[in-house]
C-alpha cells in the first residue's frame, strides 16, 4: 500500500495518478479525444512501438480507425465522437509539421478555440515548436528516448521544453514505463521536476502485434494472459508514485487504453452514428439485421410492401452491398426471404469491424 502522503490516487483499469490529470488526458477518459495520427514517418526506432505494419513508416493519415483522404473526413470523424478535443500522434507528428499545423488550425476554426490540442514528439526542433505554437497547439508531450532518461540534458530537450513554455504550451513528459529502467525513470521525473513541467505520463509498455517479435527476443512477458502489458510495470509504477513528487505522475495502463478509453469513445460514438434500427449494446457496438446479396433495390421495396417493414427501421449500405434492418424484425421475416440473412454485431467505427455474425434460419 502506498503512503497517504503522496497523494495517490487510482484510475479506472489498474491506472494509478499523483496529482492533476492533464486535459488531453481527462478527454480521453470522456472518449471525447479524436485520435488524428498524422504520419507513420519517425526519425526513430523504438524496440516498444505498438504501430501497426500498416502506419508504421508510411506517410498515412488516420482520424480515429477512419483513412484519412480529406479536411472533410478529419471533421466528419470529430463530429461522430462530439470531440472535445485531438490527440495528435504518428510516428512523429513533427516529420509532417506543415500538415499537423494545418489540421490544428482547421479544427480549431471548425470548433472554436476552446477544442483542446495536444501531441507527442521527440523532435527538439525550435523551428517546428514556433510552427505548432502558432498554429494554437495546446499541450505537447515530448517523448525523450531511453537511452536519455538518465541525462535528459542531452539532445537539445531543456532548449525545447523551454521554448515551448515560453510560447505558452502546456509541456510534459511521455514515455513508456519500462519496468528495468526504474532508476532512470526517477533522474528523469526529478529532471521534469526541475524544469517545471506540468506531468510525466508513464504508459505502461505492452505487446502488439507489430512489436511481438521485438518485445520477445527482449526477454518480456505478458503481466497474464488476458493482458498485453508487460510483467512487473505495474509494481514500478506503484513505487514510481509512491514518492512525494510536484509534478503530477501519471501511470497509464494498456488495460486503460483498451477497456476503457476506447470503450468510452465507441460509445460515445454509437451513440452518435446509430440508425433507428441499430441496437447500441452496453459495450458501444451496434447489432443490427443484414441481408446481402444483389437486387437490393427491389428487395427494399418487397420488404416495405409485403413485409410492411417501416423505411426508418431498415435502409440501403451500397457500398457494402447490403441492406441493414432492425434484427427484432428480420429474426421474424427471414425464413420467408429465401436468401443469406444475418444478425450482425459490429463497431460503430469507420471501418466498421465485424464482432460477430449469426445466420438467421
Amino acid at each position: 500500500m502506498w503512503s497517504a502522503a503522496t497523494s495517490l490516487s487510482e484510475r479506472p483499469c489498474g491506472s494509478l495518478i499523483q496529482g492533476t490529470l492533464p486535459v488531453g488526458c481527462a478527454q480521453c477518459t470522456e472518449g471525447a479525444k479524436m485520435v488524428l495520427f498524422v504520419t507513420g514517418l519517425c526519425s526513430f526506432h523504438c524496440f516498444y512501438c505498438p504501430v501497426s505494419d500498416e502506419k508504421m513508416y508510411k506517410d498515412v493519415v488516420f482520424a480515429d480507425e477512419k483513412r484519412v483522404e480529406s479536411d472533410a473526413d478529419v471533421l466528419e470523424e470529430a463530429r461522430a465522437i462530439r470531440a472535445k478535443g485531438a490527440g495528435i500522434t504518428g510516428g512523429d507528428p513533427l516529420e509532417a509539421v506543415d500538415r499537423t499545423a494545418h489540421y490544428i488550425r482547421l479544427l480549431k476554426r471548425e470548433f472554436g478555440s476552446q477544442f483542446h490540442t495536444h501531441l507527442y514528439t521527440m523532435s527538439t526542433d525550435p523551428e517546428k515548436i514556433r510552427t505548432l505554437a502558432a498554429a494554437g497547439l495546446d499541450e505537447i508531450r515530448f517523448h525523450v528516448p531511453p537511452g536519455l532518461w538518465s541525462h535528459p540534458q542531452a539532445l537539445g530537450f531543456p532548449a525545447a521544453v523551454r521554448l515551448s513554455k515560453e510560447l505558452g504550451m502546456t509541456v510534459g513528459l511521455e514515455v513508456p514505463l519500462i519496468p528495468e529502467r526504474e532508476a532512470d525513470l526517477v533522474t528523469l521525473i526529478e529532471w521534469a521536476e526541475s524544469e517545471g513541467l506540468a506531468f510525466v505520463n508513464l504508459d505502461e509498455m505492452e505487446y502488439s502485434d507489430a512489436n511481438f517479435a521485438r518485445m520477445k527476443v527482449r526477454g518480456y512477458e505478458v503481466k497474464h494472459e488476458l493482458a498485453y502489458g508487460v510483467k512487473g510495470a505495474d509494481q514500478v509504477a506503484l513505487r514510481l508514485l509512491d514518492r512525494p513528487w510536484k509534478t503530477t505522475v501519471h501511470y497509464c495502463t494498456s488495460g486503460y487504453k483498451d477497456a476503457w478509453q476506447l470503450r468510452t469513445r465507441i460509445k460515445r460514438r454509437a451513440e452518435n452514428v446509430a440508425r433507428p434500427w441499430d441496437v447500441i449494446t452496453e459495450d458501444g457496438t451496434l447489432v443490427k439485421g443484414v441481408i446481402e446479396g444483389d437486387g437490393l433495390d427491389d428487395l427494399l421495396r418487397d420488404l416495405a410492401k409485403r413485409h410492411r417493414v417501416p423505411r426508418k427501421l431498415m435502409g440501403l449500405d451500397a457500398a457494402r452491398r447490403r441492406i441493414e434492418i432492425a434484427p427484432w424484425i428480420l429474426e421474424e421475416i427471414a425464413p420467408q426471404l429465401g436468401r443469406p440473412s444475418y444478425v450482425v454485431e459490429e463497431y460503430p467505427t469507420a471501418d466498421g469491424l465485424e464482432v460477430e455474425r449469426v445466420r438467421l434460419p
